[in-house]
């Protein structure tokens, strides 16, 4: 009787083996099938693109109605239109974010702040644009300018700034907040100090995600900031720029006889651009968890 058990008990561990080994491998080939295509466009793209990529295309102004010459003004302009994003969204979504998760209470008016927030991050971003039209370019009287396109995009990054920057606040543990109180500090001081260094993590993903999609959007630049041929740097935030977004919508569709390269050579640009950023991101994440206490 006692060998019987031994050898079903034998068959049941190998049965349950054999199933976790099927189930990594279908995980491992979905991953597979995933990566694949993604790899297969970024290389399509470098081996389309990359023989446009020299100095002259990089730092030259544009000539010719972009037939000739480079992409430089794009380039900054993509660059001003982060850091504007960047400066108005960043403050803005921490603060938001630390509020609901440390100072706010769990009532009926903070779920529907979530609600709301969590509606807004799926809102079509040329829906942003309109509103970024009639309201900074019209009522406010900004015009077309970098300062629009900013403070538009700005309002749609801050949706995934806020979420994510609450979410990683409270998974922090509550232990953190209970030793800073401990010891004399207020909780400005506990959550400055303590809860924010833990939670760097995760706010810098989402800080991160909410730029790559600012950086990459065309239709609220189209409607507030963006301009297809500017042959000149903007010298202040009430200029309009090129951007790479627009600039690759156009070349792609509004321009008869643009050379294919030229359309390749952009996008391989902007993709450096996020993949830079990404790049950037990870190592100061992995800093971050490095230093991480629990």
């Amino acid at each position: 009787m006692k060998v019987a058990n031994e050898m079903e008990w034998g068959r049941s561990f190998l049965s349950k083996k054999t199933i976790q080994a099927l189930g990594f491998t279908l995980i491992r080939l979905i991953a597979l099938f995933t990566v694949l295509p993604i790899l297969g466009i970024v290389v399509y793209i470098v081996i389309k693109g990359g023989s446009t990529i020299t100095w002259e295309f990089l730092t030259a102004m544009p000539r010719d109605g972009m037939r000739a010459g480079g992409i430089l003004p794009a380039i900054i302009g993509t660059f001003y239109l982060m850091l504007g994003t960047a400066a108005f969204s960043i403050p803005l979504g921490l603060a938001a974010g630390i509020y609901l998760s440390e100072y706010s209470d769990d009532n009926a008016w903070t779920r529907l702040l979530r609600i709301a927030i969590i509606s807004l991050a799926g809102v079509p971003s040329v829906v942003y644009g309109l509103f970024g039209l009639g309201l900074f370019v019209l009522f406010f009287k900004f015009g077309i300018s970098i300062l629009s396109a900013s403070l538009t995009l700005s309002i749609m990054t801050l949706p995934i700034i806020i979420s994510t920057t609450e979410e990683a606040m409270r998974s922090v543990p509550y232990q953190f907040r209970i030793v800073g109180i401990s010891l004399g500090g207020t909780q400005w001081q506990t959550i400055r100090k303590l809860v924010l260094p833990q939670a760097l993590p995760g706010i810098l993903t989402g800080i991160i995600l909410g730029l790559e999609r600012a950086v990459g959007e065309t239709a609220p630049i189209l409607f507030t900031g963006a301009t297809f041929f500017l042959p000149r740097l903007p010298s202040s935030p009430m200029d309009a720029t090129m951007a790479l977004p627009y600039h690759i919508f156009v070349i792609s569709t509004q321009v008869p006889g643009m050379p294919i390269q030229i359309q390749y050579g952009t996008v391989l640009v902007l993709m450096v651009f996020v993949l830079g950023m990404n790049l950037i991101a990870s190592l100061i994440r992995s800093r971050a968890r490095a230093r991480r206490q629990w």
